[in-house]
């Protein structure tokens, strides 16, 4: 009787160990340390850039692994939850013989010291470890005398030319053409994997060099998909963090979508872990970029029906799986006006874990070191009265706290919760006087936001806290109203209103800041409805039109305050300080000798002169340092400019606060005045260098 053919995994695995070229002394390192005995590595780290071959390195040693009798742990850094818990969530069980196998570390890269001293260290000996990702491993590692001496770092490069020349032949290319592609893409694998898929399409003998390999690729490969259902598909896994069968049926009908997963799968630009199928990053980024600049009214009509089924996973999906679904959803807001806001290349240096009452006193000292007594007695009073509002974020390498936020969820207000909260009374003052809530109704406040290292700021605890907000807007029944607050109103007013929240009231607090009550109605703002005005928006913004004639038509006080504080954010950074409103304000076009070219020069020199006049008038001397050290001066974060400064962080947020209101009524004036005064001539060398007579003090 004739032998049946080996199982489908055997023949793939055999197919993969005859495409597998080089990484011979990787391999010998990892055989090494599979055997064990002494002197074997029992971690070892991967590290090359994207597209050199680390996934295929790590499927050759679980291959391996398995041959051994070794059970395997395969775990993908870019899908799993960046934190202790989600890391131990994805290893819980495994033998202690185990070969746990870490791809795209980088994008948990700040687990790192967490790894290094908790972690590794409680593993069973007999359990090799591999990690693999684009970053070096840190100094955390290296700087430990004990573990140099069971750590192997493996750098991955690019082939050599053999290596790529036999990798081309396993691939069918022919070495006319082989050697053309050689040229082109050098040993790079990807680039050779992609390249080569084309030269062997039909159409190699026209195949040639182009002067940017990925971009020349992809284009050619977006343009041979069999279909424009092949096409959707490739579009929709590009956009998606993941993509399952599922979601492909939803999206494209459920008469194709297993079709679609299965050529997906064949992909070379295509991997897959335990949450779906992804493409390559590069791969992807390249693909969605295309598309939104190739046809915006696809690209929309696409993210919204990608959105809508990923909307309604967040809203159904278990509680274990809730934040998983968040991210899902919020990664879709990656691109467009709001991408900064969104966009966490670096996760996994802090963790988000609920309040425990041995934590109460780290919060009491991060709310008085970064807003004062004031919002320290609030602070008192809710974690006397609702401790189930603050979600703590901590450092995950240490454990301790760093940041927390307050959450609260308020029916109707006690007398004596108005009267401790100013904040909340002037939210519900809102809420009775705009739409006052029914019966079964609540309302949601993020009272606090306090991260001492970023307050206020764009940062990695405050995406965690974006999550955490948004999975309670989408999940919680009967919401009625929410609230976020914010000392700096300026920088967070566009995603604001992205998000449908309008500005809403304003309160000065004792600490010299002033808090920005931002308000949503969601009985008026349907989740579907809420979603679909949150679309990306055209790839580039069209530019604006340079009047002929005439004055630019005039920014309003609150617009003007906001361009002024971009303006000092982006000094350094010539293209967006170049492409600011008030080059095209009153005080700037009004001044002799201004053309459109010297527009830059011209508000610089302008910004430069009254931030020296601040300098000049004693009640303005210190917001003078605190302004000039934080902008002109090259500081990595603000906690660097008070540490230059030798002052407190609340501090000098306080005097930066004052800086910002002083420079900006300065600059009014000027802006709405008859005539703008005079700016002093400008050598090249002192519009290159720091501002003349802005020096540290």
């Amino acid at each position: 009787m004739k032998r049946e053919a080996k199982s489908l995994a055997e023949r793939l695995r055999w197919a993969r160990e005859r495409a597998f070229v080089g990484r011979s002394a990787q391999l010998a390192v990892f055989r090494e340390a599979l055997a064990g005995g002494d002197g074997a590595p029992a971690v070892i780290y991967v590290h090359g850039p994207g597209g050199v071959g680390k996934s295929t390195l790590l499927r050759r040693f679980a291959d391996e692994s398995r041959d051994a009798g070794r059970p395997v742990v395969e775990v993908n850094g870019r899908l799993v939850d960046p934190s202790p818990a989600g890391v131990e969530a994805e290893v819980a069980g495994a033998p202690e013989d185990a070969v746990l196998l870490v791809d795209a570390f980088e994008h948990c890269q700040g687990l790192e010291s967490w790894l290094v001293d908790r972690f590794l260290p409680a593993l069973s000996p007999r359990t090799l470890v591999v990690l693999a990702g684009r970053e070096a491993p840190s100094p955390t590692w290296t700087a430990d005398v004990a573990w140099s001496e069971i750590l192997a770092v493996l750098p991955l490069g690019d082939l050599d030319e053999a290596e790529a020349a036999r990798l081309l032949e396993l691939r069918g290319v022919s070495p006319a053409v082989g050697r053309r592609v050689l040229r082109f893409a050098g040993g790079h694998p990807l680039a050779l994997n992609l390249a080569a898929g084309i030269a062997t399409d039909g159409n190699g003998g026209d195949w040639a060099p182009t002067p940017d390999v990925l971009t020349a690729l992809l284009q050619q490969m977006v343009g041979d998909v069999p279909s424009p259902t092949h096409r959707l598909a490739l579009e929709v896994t590009a956009h998606a963090m993941t993509t399952t069968e599922g979601l492909l049926r939803a999206v494209i009908g459920p008469e194709r979508g297993a079709e679609m997963f299965t050529w997906l799968r064949r992909l070379p630009i295509a991997d897959w872990g335990r949450q779906g199928l992804f493409l390559h990053e590069m791969v992807s980024d390249a693909l969605d970029t295309d598309l939104r600049w190739r046809d915006p009214q696809a690209y929309e009509e696409m993210h919204r029906r990608l959105g809508h089924i990923l909307l309604e996973q967040a809203r159904t999906a278990p509680p274990a799986e809730a934040m998983t679904a968040i991210r899902e959803l919020t990664y879709l807001k990656r691109y467009g006006s709001m991408g900064e806001y969104f966009q966490m290349r670096r996760e996994g240096d802090f963790h988000e874990d609920v309040l425990r009452p041995d934590d109460h006193e780290a919060v009491r000292r991060l709310i008085a070191l970064t807003e004062g007594p004031e919002s320290a007695a609030v602070v008192d009073f809710w974690l006397e009265r609702q401790p189930e509002a603050f979600w703590l974020y901590r450092d995950s390498a240490t454990g301790e706290a760093a940041a927390f936020m307050t959450w609260l969820r308020i029916s109707t207000p006690g007398e004596d919760e108005l009267a401790a909260d100013p904040i909340l009374a002037q939210a519900w003052e809102y809420v009775g006087r705009t739409s006052p809530m029914r019966p079964g109704q609540h309302m949601l406040v993020a009272r606090f936001f306090v991260d001492p290292a970023a307050y206020g700021e764009i940062s990695p605890v405050q995406h965690l806290m974006q999550l955490r907000i948004c999975a309670d807007w989408i999940r919680s029944e009967g919401l009625a109203w929410s609230f976020l607050l914010s000392p700096f109103a300026d920088l967070w007013d566009p995603l604001m209103r992205h998000l449908g929240h309008e500005r809403a009231t304003d309160m000065p607090w004792p600490n010299g800041y002033t808090y920005s009550l931002f308000a949503c109605d969601w009985r008026t703002t349907p989740l579907s409805v809420w979603f679909d005005r949150t679309q990306p928006g055209a790839l580039t913004e069209e530019p604006p039109a340079v009047p002929t004639a005439g004055p630019a038509a005039p920014l309003t006080r609150a617009d003007f305050d906001t361009a002024v504080r971009a303006a000092l954010r982006d000094w350094h950074r010539e293209d967006d300080f170049a492409a600011g409103p008030l080059l095209r304000a009153r005080m700037v076009t009004g001044l002799p000798g201004h053309t459109p070219d010297r527009a830059a020069e011209l508000l610089r020199e302008l910004l430069t002169d009254v931030v020296d006049a601040m300098r000049a008038d004693p009640r303005d001397a210190r917001v003078h340092r605190v302004v000039a050290t934080t902008y002109f001066h090259r500081v990595p974060n603000q906690m660097a400019a008070a540490e230059r400064l030798g002052l407190p962080y609340s501090t000098y947020r306080r005097h930066l606060q004052r800086a910002h209101e002083r420079l900006c009524d300065a600059l009014w004036r000027r802006e709405t005045s008859d005539r703008p005064a005079p700016v002093r001539a400008a050598t090249a060398d002192a519009r290159l260098a720091a501002p003349a007579g802005v020096v540290e003090q």
